[in-house]
């Protein structure tokens, strides 16, 4: 049985503009299985991959090929360029990502709630945050992560360092009743 190579192509090209990236590049597979030699089976294996990571990109590079196909004896070559610089651009741009957040961790430390959610798993204050607090830091953004970071210090018998981040804070929340009230805490060991 002979297979018809403009009926399948059609098909093929289809299924891709319709965005099913899968069922077009197992249709682009059967014609580039009969007919080796077929520019547009293999483009549409490439681009068909391509969409199942970036739909937007594949669906312009598809336009972009068919627009030019006819007018550049070598528009595959073209394209495959222009994948290979999307490749080398998305890599690059994966690796500064990489070293940003990596650095941003390091510089950043572990957020006050995922620092309570590990309290919680292993149920002891003092316990979590002695294991954790030469190795990272942790990170507060609220005012009222503050105050039950204040708080879980004093309990935990880290008074001292409880004391320092209520004088820091004070300034920083512009002498907040809030955080002044925490002083309390300290008054019966003061007198």
């Amino acid at each position: 049985m002979s297979i018809n190579q403009a009926r399948l192509l059609k098909q093929a090209e289809a299924l891709f503009l319709k965005g099913e990236y899968k069922s077009a590049l197992q249709t682009y597979g059967i014609l580039l299985k009969e007919f080796p030699k077929l520019d547009e089976a293999r483009m549409g294996i490439y681009l068909s991959d391509l969409g199942m990571e970036s739909d937007d990109e594949a669906q312009a590079l598809f336009d972009y090929y068919y627009s030019i196909k006819d007018k550049q004896e070598d528009a595959i070559g073209i394209i495959n360029e222009i994948i290979e610089s999307l490749d080398a651009s998305k890599n690059t741009l994966q690796e500064i990502i990489s070293n940003h957040m990596s650095s941003q961790l390091e510089l950043d430390g572990i957020s006050y709630s995922d620092f309570k959610s590990l309290i919680n798993t292993r149920g002891d204050f003092k316990k979590t945050f002695e294991d954790i607090m030469f190795s990272t830091k942790v990170v507060i953004t609220t005012k009222e992560e503050l105050v039950d970071f204040i708080k879980e210090l004093k309990n935990g018998g880290f008074d001292e360092m409880a004391l320092k981040y209520i004088d820091e804070s004070a300034s920083l929340f512009a002498n907040d009743q809030e955080i002044m009230e925490l002083y309390k805490l300290f008054e019966k060991e003061v007198k």
